[in-house]
């Protein structure tokens, strides 16, 4: 954030917001995503709920949500989506059928194998040190956190 000695703070300064380099890095980061997803057929909302699921092979659709950041309205249609394309299920759950269970199919755990290479192809584009990207990791976290209080 940029201050001037002599010179009052301007709020509305785009360089003085913490918002905006978040906002653009992440824009900035997905979009070195997309020729790598799209290979696999995956936006990068999809592919975030499909690391969850290689990881837990069934949860709830509320669960997802959370673990995710998203909104029903937000998360469905990708579970939709992915559901068409075969790689997950969504059903009822029998103890209780309020609860929506998202369960990963034989094609979604295939489509693992296909997705290894993402991580590091990415990782390749972003230019920190790995202390720094730690550090940035748990800043990030931190900030993730207090949204939640």
């Amino acid at each position: 954030m940029e201050v001037n000695e002599g010179t009052a703070f301007d709020p509305l300064k785009l360089s003085n917001q913490l918002c905006f380099p978040l906002y653009a890095a992440s824009r900035e980061v997905v979009k070195r995503y997309y020729p790598l997803l799209e290979r696999l057929d995956l936006t990068y909302t999809q592919y975030i709920a499909m690391m969850v699921l290689w990881e837990e092979k069934r949860i709830s659709a509320k669960t997802l949500g959370q673990r995710l950041y998203l909104d029903s309205g937000t998360l469905t249609p990708v579970l939709k989506s992915l559901e068409a394309k075969g790689f997950l299920t969504r059903r009822r759950s029998e103890a209780d059928e309020r609860v929506l269970e998202v369960s990963l199919t034989e094609k979604g755990e295939a489509l693992r194998a296909d997705a290894l290479s993402v991580p590091q192809a990415v990782a390749g584009c972003i230019r920190l040190a790995p202390e720094e990207a730690g550090e940035l990791y748990r800043l990030l976290y931190r900030l993730l956190d207090g949204f939640q209080n």
